[in-house]
C-alpha cells in the first residue's frame, strides 16, 4: 500500500481556525460566533482580522444557534463554534427547529469530540453526536482526518448550501493528508487498495486503520482502506463497490455503536449486499479521564484492535 508520511502532528481544531481565518479574507459572507471558546477552537486569528464579523455570546449556546440561524437568513454564511457536547446534546431544539427544518445556512463547528478529548472525562467527551446530527432531516455531517483535512473540510462547508456539522478533536494527531487535496463533501477518499477485507473510517481513526492495514498487508492479507470523512451523505457507491469486492467489512470510529458511521454502513448493507461486517466502536457507555492514548486503548480504538477485527472477518471467509 501506499506510504502516507506523517509531517508533523497537529490538532484538527487549529485546522479549523485555519480554514475559519482564510474564509475570512476571501469571503465577506463568512461569519463566526462562539459560546466563550474562542481560544479552544482556534478562532483568534479571525476574531482579531474581522471584530465585525466576529460575535462572543458568552455561555448562551441555545441563542447562538438562534443568532445563527438568523444571520443566515440575512445572506451571511455564519459558523457557530463550542464543543461538541455543547454544540448537540445543549441545543438539539435549536438545531432541530432553527437550523435544520428552516433549512438554514449555518455551520455548527464541534471541537473536542469524541473520547480524544482526554482528561476532562465522560461529562465533556461526546460520542452520541454524529448519531444526533446524522438523525435530522437535511443536516450534512463531515469528520475530517487531520489538520489538512480539517481546513479543507471547512472551506467546503463555507462552499455547500445548507446545514452542515463539521466534527474536530483536541488532541494533536498525524497530519498526512496532501494540504491541496480538494475535499469533496459525500466523496469517500481511498487510500488503500486491495481485495481480502475492507476498512473504513473516519476523524482520528484514519490513522490508526492506515497503521492496521500496513500490519495486515506485512501478514499477507491486502485491505482495501477509505476515510469517510463524510457520514451524511453517504458514499453508498464506493462502499458496496468496496464490499463487493472484498466480501467482508470492518468500520471504525471514535464514536458509540449506537447511531455512527457504524450503523449507516451496516443499514447501507443490509438493504443492498449483507456481507459480514465488525463495527469498532464504544458500546454503550460513557468515557472517563485519562490520556487520549490511554483512553484509545482502553477503548479498543486503536490499530491494534482494527486489525484484530479485519483478521477475524479474513479468517471466517
Amino acid at each position: 500500500m501506499k506510504e502516507y508520511i506523517n509531517s508533523g502532528s497537529q490538532d484538527t481544531r487549529s485546522g479549523f481556525g485555519a480554514g475559519l481565518a482564510i474564509l475570512g479574507r476571501t469571503n465577506p459572507r463568512v461569519v463566526a460566533l462562539t459560546a466563550d471558546l474562542k481560544g479552544s477552537l482556534k478562532m483568534d486569528e479571525f476574531a482579531a482580522e474581522h471584530p465585525d464579523r466576529f460575535f462572543e455570546v458568552g455561555i448562551a449556546e441555545a441563542n447562538m444557534i438562534g443568532m445563527a440561524a438568523g444571520m443566515a437568513l440575512t445572506g451571511s454564511i455564519p459558523f457557530a463554534g463550542t464543543f461538541a457536547n455543547f454544540a448537540t446534546a445543549r441545543v438539539y431544539d435549536q438545531i432541530r427547529q432553527a437550523v435544520c427544518y428552516s433549512h438554514t445556512n449555518v455551520k455548527i463547528a464541534a471541537s473536542h469530540a469524541g473520547i480524544t478529548l482526554g482528561e476532562d472525562g465522560a461529562t465533556h467527551q461526546t460520542l452520541e453526536d454524529v448519531g444526533m446530527m446524522r438523525m435530522l432531516p437535511g443536516m450534512t455531517v463531515l469528520v475530517p482526518c487531520d489538520y489538512n483535512q480539517t481546513v479543507a473540510a471547512t472551506l467546503a462547508a463555507a462552499a455547500y448550501e445548507g446545514p452542515v456539522y463539521l466534527r474536530f478533536g483536541r488532541p494533536k494527531v498525524p497530519n498526512f493528508t496532501p494540504a491541496d487535496e480538494p475535499f469533496i463533501i459525500g466523496k469517500a477518499q481511498q487510500l488503500a487498495e486491495g481485495g481480502d477485507v475492507t476498512i473504513l473510517a473516519n476523524g482520528h481513526l484514519v490513522w490508526e486503520a492506515i497503521q492496521a492495514a500496513k500490519a495486515l498487508e506485512a501478514e499477507g492479507i491486502s485491505v482495501d482502506l477509505y476515510n469517510i470523512h463524510t457520514v451524511k451523505p453517504l458514499d453508498e457507491k464506493a462502499i458496496l463497490a468496496s464490499v463487493a469486492r472484498t466480501g467482508c467489512v470492518v468500520v471504525a470510529e471514535e464514536h458509540l455503536v449506537a447511531g455512527g458511521l457504524g450503523e449507516a454502513v451496516a443499514g447501507l448493507l443490509a438493504e443492498r449486499h449483507p456481507a459480514p461486517m465488525r463495527i469498532v466502536a464504544i458500546r454503550d457507555q460513557f468515557g472517563q479521564s485519562g490520556t487520549p492514548a490511554q483512553l484509545m486503548q482502553a477503548y479498543g480504538l486503536d490499530a491494534a484492535h482494527i486489525a484484530a477485527a479485519a483478521r477475524e472477518l479474513y479468517g471466517r471467509k
